[in-house]
């Protein structure tokens, strides 16, 4: 495995791993995120340096914690005791563990190299009272490339006090390898027979919602296009998709989901022992950003953000985020790449 380090900008380093096959993944220590991924074009949303991130969107790529998605009104109970964290000033809830989050701090990093895989390791610590959460959390961030053009994160965490604790990353995709595309034409399967609704301000009702025979079904195989022409009321809430799905199986083995190109070159295999993925299909519409020079078209991407389904602070039924004193918390999610050709006849090999 190849690896390169070069300057990003702003005191901050971009490190590429590269395997035999000429696929790439990059990633940066502003907020442990990945930049890029794939071999002829990058099939990840990201911007050509650290400054674009702290000046567009700190989000994009990001690691996220300490709790990804909103917490309303930045108050939940703990061991009986009662917190209330940093809120944004525009919604009046908890965003992502509050800003500035792991998304902008400056991670520590080392390299392990292998004949199969290498692996940038990315570390930081969240003291105690940061945003109002309690506990020294150490952090840390494995992103891994395989051989086999897998695409692997890895997330540790330990707190010397109870706390909460729901990281993600802030991946986007589009497998067009073109920003100025929507993901529209982009198959989606999903392993998920149920979803959280939203209210409007964002904050799921608690409920579990039956996918089957909604917009939001994706246990067969359907273009996200299917999603955007519908009238379902939940679409039209965020113009789109940005909701919690929760999966039938959380494990390494079995698919969470699969994502693949409009022309049926490329498909995603997205893994996790995580169980909900939050998927946002970029609802940016047309105040979009630039990227690369180019404008992000309104659903110009979509995350796979593996997690607990947020709310799990209040819905017992979501599952539990809180980590215990002393107590490791490991995750693992892979995403991997297969590159297909396209026969002259059609079918692929």
């Amino acid at each position: 495995m190849q690896i390169t380090e070069k300057n990003f900008g702003n005191g901050y380093q971009l490190i590429t791993i590269k395997n035999e096959a000429g696929f790439q993944l990059s990633v940066t220590d502003l907020g442990a995120r990945i930049v890029s991924l794939g071999r002829e074009k990058n099939l990840v949303l990201g911007f050509d340096s650290a400054q674009e991130y702290l000046e567009k969107d700190v989000f994009i790529g990001a690691s996220i914690g300490r709790t990804a998605g909103r917490i309303e009104n930045g108050r939940f109970t703990l061991d009986g005791e009662s917190y209330h964290v940093t809120t944004d000033s525009t919604t009046g809830h908890s965003l992502h563990g509050g800003q500035p989050g792991f998304e902008t701090k400056k991670w520590h990093y080392t390299i392990e190299n292998g004949d199969d895989e290498a692996s940038v390791i990315f570390t930081t610590v969240s003291p105690d009272n940061e945003h109002g959460f309690p506990g020294n959390l150490s952090v840390e961030v494995r992103h891994t490339l395989t051989k086999e053009n897998t695409w692997r994160i890895t997330t540790k965490g330990l707190s010397d006090r109870t706390t909460l604790f729901n990281p993600t990353n802030h991946v986007y995709f589009n497998l067009t390898g073109d920003v100025t595309q929507s993901v529209a034409q982009h198959k989606l399967w999903l392993n998920s027979p149920a979803f959280a609704p939203l209210r409007q301000d964002s904050i799921p009702t608690g409920k579990k919602v039956k996918t089957s025979g909604t917009a939001f079904d994706f246990q067969k195989t359907k273009t996200l296009a299917d999603v955007f022409t519908s009238d379902f009321e939940q679409k039209n809430l965020v113009n789109g998709i940005d909701h919690p799905f929760f999966l039938t199986e959380n494990n390494l083995v079995a698919p969470a989901a699969k994502l693949t190109s409009p022309d049926d070159t490329i498909e995603l295999v997205v893994s996790t022992d995580l169980p909900c993925i939050v998927i946002f299909t970029a609802n940016f519409g047309e105040a979009a950003l630039e990227m690369h020079g180019k404008p992000l078209a309104d659903h110009g991407g979509i995350t796979f953000e593996t997690q607990i389904a947020p709310g799990a602070e209040q819905f017992s039924d979501f599952g539990s985020i809180k980590l215990a004193a002393n107590e490791p918390f490991e995750t693992i999610t892979n995403y991997q790449i297969h590159l297909k050709e396209v026969k002259n006849h059609g079918n692929q090999s």
